[in-house]
């Protein structure tokens, strides 16, 4: 059931309000627990057991690393965690990726099997574990309630596509939050906004990515168009999503970190990453590259364990060589900024320094928009004026012309001067009662808008589902 739907939004969505909000607060995990199993049965049917049981593997580990705290049983909880999950991850993400692969190099013909990816299992499986890594590091206490846990895990605002929520973060909260209106009315505006970011912009600028790719009549202005629209898409559609989740936590009395900090005001790829998809950065930097030593060893193992970290975080995103390529390129990027390229970066013009991450952003798309080798060749010529087609054409100047607001709006919604402007105004003792009574107004509008859209349009996917 995705956010941006008829039925989530209207049938969904009210049905859960009431319900919880009736219950005695000691019942409402209970009513998050059961609507979120049903927002995922909704979509994944038997797959809802898998969930459920990852929920029951890690809740029962925890306590025996607990129990056996400082012993060599707990140590061997901990790797039954840790190996459990990656096999499920792995059966599930990388089945045909590997066999694809063993075939492709011994010239064996072993059956693909076509295995569906249940949804969610990249985010709902990190959380687990490093809920069990936590534990053993005494970092958490393991909740001793299944039902408050199996909430934790499977709560349907962040469940399927992050962010990456980690336990101590909300451990607190499932047993003692506040529920206001004042969290209310901010969850339902943060909500609001990342439902239009979503829809409105990010549905729009996939028309365009689709189109341009689809075109038989390609120019150097097509292949930057798809590009660039791909790249907003993508940040309009997880960063609503993620806006949609914090806004559902708040309204329940949640409080999820943020996700994206306006990554594409960056001044180096490696502030780039610190502002994008901040919790999976963050799981990353916690579980793999600090315990393989961080920057804490001889230069060779810190380049090796920056490597390992990208290697992974490419195979994460999904089970394709162009990922794994994506990554080692964030990689070897990274490690030269660490370098030397940083103290360069310092000596020149902030306004070049913006031109240089959007340049290594932007062709990291390409990369990671595209599967095959050959096709991401192909393209990177087409941007740099290689490929025999011309700069500008009759078609992509139409759909530039076409898109362009959506472009611009977006460009501008990328970067924090709408909301400095708003925040203005909501300081200025003059401007704050005309802001604050325009808010509620805004979000009925904008979400009649949105309905109308969605009502209209049949084009509304989760990119980030299928990662």
């Amino acid at each position: 059931m995705l956010f941006s739907s008829i039925p989530f939004l209207f049938y969904f969505l009210p049905v859960f309000f009431v319900l919880y909000f009736t219950m005695p607060i000691k019942a409402r995990n209970v009513v998050l627990l059961l609507a979120s199993l049903i927002f995922y049965y909704y979509g994944e049917r038997g797959y809802v057991l898998l969930l459920v049981f990852s929920s029951v593997m890690d809740y029962t580990i925890s306590l025996i690393v607990e129990k056996y705290r400082g012993k060599p049983a707990a140590k061997a909880a901990l790797l039954v965690s840790v190996i459990g999950n990656l096999l499920i991850l792995g059966f599930f993400k990388y089945s045909d990726f590997f066999i694809g692969n063993i075939n492709a190099v011994f010239g064996t013909s072993l059956p693909l099997l076509h295995i569906h990816l249940p949804l969610g299992i990249s985010f709902y499986t990190f959380q687990t574990m490093s809920y069990t890594i936590d534990v053993y590091r005494g970092q958490a206490r393991p909740q001793k309630n299944p039902f408050d846990f199996a909430a934790y895990v499977t709560m349907f605002p962040q469940l399927v596509a992050g962010p990456i929520v980690r336990y101590q973060t909300v451990a607190d909260q499932l047993t003692s939050r506040k529920h206001t209106w004042e969290g209310f009315a901010y969850g339902a505006t943060r909500f609001i906004i990342g439902l239009g970011k979503k829809v409105l912009i990010a549905n729009t600028l996939g028309e365009l990515n689709q189109a341009a790719l689809a075109s038989g009549n390609k120019s150097v202005l097509f292949y930057w168009l798809a590009v660039v629209a791909f790249m907003l898409q993508i940040y309009f559609d997880f960063s609503g999503y993620s806006d949609m989740a914090i806004g559902l936590g708040r309204i329940i009395g949640f409080r999820f970190l943020e996700n994206f900090n306006y990554p594409f005001i960056a001044r180096s790829v490696s502030e780039f990453w610190q502002r994008w998809h901040i919790s999976m950065g963050t799981w990353f930097r916690e579980y793999i590259y600090i315990p393989l030593g961080g920057n804490r060893v001889s230069k060779l193992k810190w380049v090796r364990n920056i490597a390992v970290v990208w290697f992974v975080t490419g195979l994460w995103h999904g089970a394709a060589w162009n990922f794994i390529i994506w990554g080692l390129y964030f990689g070897v990027i990274l490690t030269l900024e660490k370098l030397f390229l940083s103290n360069w970066l310092k000596k020149i013009p902030r306004i070049t320094q913006h031109l240089y991450v959007m340049v290594i952003v932007i062709f990291s798309f390409v990369i990671f928009h595209l599967e095959s080798v050959a096709g991401i060749t192909e393209y990177l010529k087409g941007m740099v004026g290689l490929m025999d087609v011309p700069a500008v054409n009759s078609e992509s100047a139409y759909y530039l012309r076409s898109y362009g607001f959506v472009l611009i709006l977006a460009v501008f919604g990328a970067t924090p001067v709408l909301k400095n402007l708003v925040n203005r105004a909501k300081l200025n003792p003059k401007l704050q009662p005309v802001a604050e009574a325009l808010t509620p107004v805004f979000n009925i509008v904008l979400l009649l808008i949105i309905t109308a859209y969605l009502v209209d349009s049949s084009f509304n996917p989760f990119l980030y589902f299928r990662f």
